[in-house]
């Protein structure tokens, strides 16, 4: 499985046409050798949604953090506040800068991830699972109808990095 991986990485760092690997269906792998999963939304400020039900969660994608690098602190906010999209909630520190977090959506927070305060690296070691930031009621839900679906995003990495 690691010589998949590593033979996928390669292909696409050398731009070597393969969208997809065998390591799971739901995951594709950009050349700048983030993963993107389908069935989540993203919005152009890198934090990813996925929403089940009447609950959302939010967190930053493996992008961004690949791009801040060891992560070493995260600020949240507390549960009972509320969010609102494109607005900041937080804070992540790693060992290059800190950065704001802006919620891709609006909404109350119900959850908060209590693992992070312990442990930030799960943001670079599983962003998109032990990860996660927070868990919003959402109070507009067609707002996620702005946000970037998996290809719309790896295109939108791949041109933001190729403009840098």
């Amino acid at each position: 499985m690691a010589l998949r991986l590593w033979a996928s990485s390669t292909a696409n760092a050398l731009r070597v046409s393969s969208s997809r690997t065998h390591l799971s269906p739901a995951l594709s792998l950009s050349r700048c050798f983030s993963s993107v999963l389908d069935g989540l939304k993203y919005a152009s400020s890198h934090e990813w949604v996925k929403h089940e039900g009447s609950v959302a969660t939010i967190g930053i994608t493996d992008h961004a953090q690949d791009h801040l690098g060891e992560v070493v602190f995260v600020e949240l906010p507390e549960p009972g506040g509320s969010v609102a999209a494109t607005k900041g909630f937080g804070a992540v520190e790693s060992v290059k800068a800190t950065s704001d977090i802006n919620s891709p959506i609006s909404g109350e927070v119900i959850e908060v991830n209590t693992k992070l305060t312990e442990s930030p690296g799960l943001i670079n070691s599983s962003p998109y699972e032990d990860g996660w930031m927070i868990k919003i009621k959402p109070s507009s839900p067609a707002e996620l109808k702005s946000l970037m679906g998996a290809k719309e995003y790896t295109k939108f990495c791949e041109e933001e990095d190729a403009s840098h």
